[in-house]
């Protein structure tokens, strides 16, 4: 999981100022976690402690509610019984990766990556976007070859992924539909040969660049099994102490 929250960090200044290359420094002043990074420790924090998702990403969301969340789930999150609104954003997928590398089967991990959706992305692309991705955190970390991976989420969920990096990149432009973004945040890493190229893959396609690195990173991690050290470095220099912990209790828990 932390490269996804890596890709979160690394992503966040380029949201408001999308690129179109992969030649940027990787962290910058402004460089900082996001809603994508709060959310994900939550999922992690639920997984470990067995408790509700949705609790966990209330109780997270209030405690950090300046990280940039949307307009309907801030909405969301500060009502006490508040239903799932039929959302189809990114933000079920961008959560998810803490599932990917909990769980043993493949029928789990759809469970309970649906589980994580619905509570607020009760919307049939917002659950099919957490799945796609949490899924593809586990066929990469049980060492599925990136050909494998590909055709497994292309056939289960009908994305299109016979497209590269190269050919989405010109037109791309910001999408935070699970739909319009999850299959290119796919694409990035299928398109890398490590950690950081999935990364830079993700950010120049020039969309919601923080989201994309958040999912990439997350599948890239447990394909190459690392994050290289000066990327972790700079990640955590920049992250809450009780962040940190979560992290590590979780990845001591259940990482590869």
């Amino acid at each position: 999981m932390f490269g996804a929250i890596a890709g979160d960090v690394i992503g966040s200044v380029y949201e408001v100022y999308p690129i179109k290359t992969v030649d940027f420094p990787m962290f910058q002043k402004l460089s900082t976690f996001t809603d994508d990074t709060v959310l994900t420790v939550a999922t992690a924090y639920a997984i470990l402690e067995k408790m509700d998702y949705a609790s966990a990403y209330k109780n997270f969301g209030r405690r950090y509610p300046h990280a940039g969340y949307g307009g309907a789930f801030f909405s969301w999150m500060f009502q006490e019984n508040s239903p799932p609104y039929y959302s189809w954003g990114n933000g079920s997928a961008m959560r998810v990766s803490p599932v990917g590398f909990a769980f043993e089967t493949l029928d789990q991990v759809l469970y309970e990556a649906k589980c994580s959706a619905q509570v607020s992305h009760n919307h049939p692309e917002g659950i099919k976007g957490a799945q796609a991705s949490a899924l593809a955190v586990f066929l990469a970390r049980k060492q599925e070859s990136r050909s494998t991976i590909k055709k497994k989420i292309a056939q289960r969920f009908q994305y299109d992924l016979a497209r590269t990096v190269e050919s989405i990149r010109p037109h791309y432009r910001f999408d935070v539909s699970c739909q319009g973004s999850v299959p290119e945040a796919i694409i990035a890493f299928l398109d890398s040969n490590d950690y950081e190229s999935a990364i830079r893959n993700a950010i120049s396609l020039g969309g919601d660049s923080d989201t994309l690195a958040c999912i990439a990173g997350g599948i890239a991690h447990a394909f190459y099994r690392k994050v290289p050290d000066y990327i972790k470095r700079g990640v955590r220099e920049r992250l809450p102490e009780e962040f940190l912990e979560i992290i590590d209790s979780f990845e001591k828990n259940y990482f590869l």
